[in-house]
């Protein structure tokens, strides 16, 4: 089966390449073309008033796509940011502790890793790492003020077990639980509905979500954090026109947003999920399919000096071995997308993948 024709835009754009990097940077369907149009045309026809539409539309239905994905039970808890940095940076702000004592595993993304180890040199907030097996149980014997960890850690491709269990820590005065779904949300079936009212997960629609940069987004628990120091006056959107006096915040999710963004990737994003709901495509079924093409490609066992440590339940292959930057460099010059981690080669799999692009792939391997 071939899902080629929704994408038929971007592999136009460069038909000779093969794109095995779908975790890193995703192929944008065809449906998120028409989505930046419409975010455009709104601008033109409607210019200031267009926040009024993103407001009362576009935003809202992005929350109800993204509700409905992870089984969250109220779509409002739900604010969106340009990257995840930013949320990351408001929700610490939000902690009620000068110095908050921070749990992390040691393979967290680059954005959590550069700020916290600069927080931590600058006194700001007490860094503890350890590797991911670890994180629960250190949890669990107390002691911090936040615990962030990924979903799938995006460098190893493991996935995080005993999230219930970290989930059962979160206080609202703290210890505070956050996720971050980065390489989880629309990779792979999730069901927050039972930790909702306790857990923040953070994540973003550039890879799986296939919406390209610019829409990431927080769940936010209620009554967590509800005065973040680092904010912006979309915080308190629906009171810009009453008199100015002290610093508001909405009730709900939008408290933890920022000021002016570019709505586009919102559009973007909506008209992806609208394609993939006319298309049968839930997130089941996009992973059923990526995970026939995996299973093909390692049925060859085409890298034999390497060692796979990814998990099954991950969207992509991540193989270690001092080899790997020569076979990533080998295969760009034969215009094959991967991407390296240090010692570690990522394979990525997607819908805008068959069979015939794995074989070609294998045959570029054989040696």
């Amino acid at each position: 089966m071939s899902f080629k024709h929704l994408f038929s835009r971007a592999l136009a754009a460069n038909p000779d390449r093969l794109h095995f990097a779908a975790h890193s940077h995703h192929l944008w369907p065809d449906a998120s073309w028409a989505g930046h149009a419409e975010a455009w045309d709104d601008a033109a026809r409607l210019a200031d008033h267009k926040w009024d539409r993103v407001f009362g539309e576009v935003i809202p239905a992005a929350q109800r796509h993204i509700a409905a994905e992870l089984a969250l039970p109220d779509p409002a808890t739900i604010a969106f940011a340009p990257n995840t940095h930013e949320l990351l940076v408001r929700i610490v702000s939000a902690l009620p502790m000068a110095c908050p004592r921070v749990l992390a595993s040691d393979g967290e993304f680059h954005s959590f890793r550069r700020q916290s180890l600069r927080w931590a040199e600058a006194g700001r907030i007490e860094l503890t790492t350890v590797p991911l097996d670890e994180v629960v149980a250190r949890a669990e014997a107390g002691g911090f003020d936040l615990i962030f960890v990924s979903q799938v850690q995006f460098n190893s491709g493991r996935v995080l077990e005993g999230l219930e269990r970290l989930a059962a820590l979160s206080r609202r005065d703290g210890p505070w639980v956050v996720i971050d779904g980065y390489h989880g949300f629309m990779a792979t079936p999730t069901d927050l509905s039972g930790i909702a009212d306790r857990a923040f997960y953070l994540c973003g629609g550039y890879k799986y979500a296939m919406a390209g940069e610019g829409v990431c987004f927080l769940h936010c628990p209620p009554g967590f954090g509800p005065r973040p120091e680092f904010t912006g006056w979309f915080a308190a959107f629906d009171d810009l026109a009453a008199k100015q006096g002290g610093v508001g915040y909405a009730p709900d999710g939008r408290r933890f947003l920022g000021s002016t963004f570019d709505p586009s990737a919102l559009y973007r994003f909506n008209a992806v999920q609208q394609m993939l709901a006319s298309e049968g495509l839930i997130t089941a079924a996009i992973s059923a399919h990526c995970d026939r093409l995996k299973a093909r490609f390692r049925a060859a066992e085409p890298l034999p000096g390497l060692a796979l440590i990814s998990d099954p339940r991950a969207r992509f292959l991540a193989f270690k071995g001092e080899a790997a930057p020569a076979l990533y460099a080998m295969l760009d010059s034969k215009g094959v997308v991967t991407d390296l981690r240090d010692d570690v080669l990522r394979i990525g799999f997607a819908l805008y993948q068959d069979e015939a692009d794995v074989d070609a792939l294998l045959a570029i391997l054989k040696p």
